[in-house]
């Protein structure tokens, strides 16, 4: 095992500007004389649902390397952790606002840092939208009895199916943000799912009402990658842009859907989400989330 004499760690709550609200991530800087067991087991000790590390770049085409472990292994591709990894980065290295290419396990994604003053705001734009067929009536019945809801829950303008752009969510509609917020799941039942659909997130949400300054209200639970419950996922509300695009939820034909999310408030870590989704033909043709973050604390392991 490779031996260091110290690493700096940063832990950042994300998509929120206030401490101990929004989703905590862990970040590495200069990661790149870690091992993977090395960088899982710092992972599982801080026990963020994700941790990421920034490694050098290892050909010319991209600016700087990603990789993301939750407590128990590592992902493709995290929303959190990305905006946390470059809001370290630009206050860290006093970086110019600008563009950044990343790689990733889900591929050579751009970033895009803003400064206003003090503010730093990180534009992600995540991977191609894919869809799932809709869900066997079998497997509907058994999620819906791990969330602890029945079907007439359920928002049936909008079909239970996997979505992904990067990270794979099953996505859940349900009618009511307060049917939403006590949700109390099986995470045992969500966890055997998991294998059988091949997708270890579950994002259940809800629609509110146009006078709401939130279009989306969402919780999203993976206890088969050591999450029960994140507080704030970009990796979720991306993909349920591109879902209710695809779903006929807007009636925009070329243009760009834009709309603000919140998460945690079941948790008492709330946090928001930016989202954008460009669209030509009426089909999400590009994802892009914005958040901002804060920096909690940085220490030397």
């Amino acid at each position: 095992m490779t031996q260091l004499e110290s690493l700096t760690v940063y832990q950042v709550d994300v998509f929120t500007s206030e401490r101990f609200k929004g989703n905590p991530a862990g970040v590495v800087l200069y990661a790149d004389e870690l091992t993977d067991h090395q960088m899982q087991n710092i992972a599982r000790e801080l026990n963020n649902s994700e941790t990421v590390f920034i490694l050098k770049p290892d050909s010319d085409d991209h600016d700087l390397r990603l990789r993301f472990f939750t407590p128990t292994m590592e992902v493709p591709l995290c929303g959190h952790a990305t905006i946390a990894a470059h809001f370290v980065r630009a206050r860290e290295l006093d970086l110019t606002p600008g563009r950044f290419i990343q790689k990733t396990r889900a591929g050579i994604l751009p970033i895009d840092i803003e400064r206003n003053n003090d503010e730093i705001r990180v534009i992600m734009t995540q991977g191609k939208p894919l869809f799932s067929p809709v869900l066997s009536d079998k497997i509907i019945t058994s999620i819906e009895d791990a969330l602890g809801i029945e079907s007439n829950d359920r928002n049936l303008k909008f079909p239970v199916k996997v979505v992904s752009t990067g990270h794979s969510k099953v996505m859940i509609a349900l009618n009511s943000k307060t049917r939403l917020n006590s949700l109390q799941p099986d995470l045992t039942a969500l966890k055997n799912l998991s294998k059988e659909i091949g997708c270890n997130g579950y994002f259940v949400f809800s629609l509110s009402d146009p006078e709401d300054d939130y279009l989306v209200h969402g919780r999203m639970f993976a206890p088969a990658i050591g999450i029960d419950e994140d507080p704030v996922t970009g990796n979720a509300n991306g993909p349920v842009g591109a879902y209710l695009v695809a779903e006929g939820a807007t009636d925009i034909d070329n243009g760009t859907f834009r709309f603000r999310a919140k998460q945690g408030e079941a948790m008492g870590r709330p946090g928001e989400v930016e989202v954008f989704v460009d669209i030509k033909g009426h089909q999400p043709h590009c994802v892009r989330i914005s958040g901002s973050a804060v920096s909690v604390f940085k220490a030397i392991l």
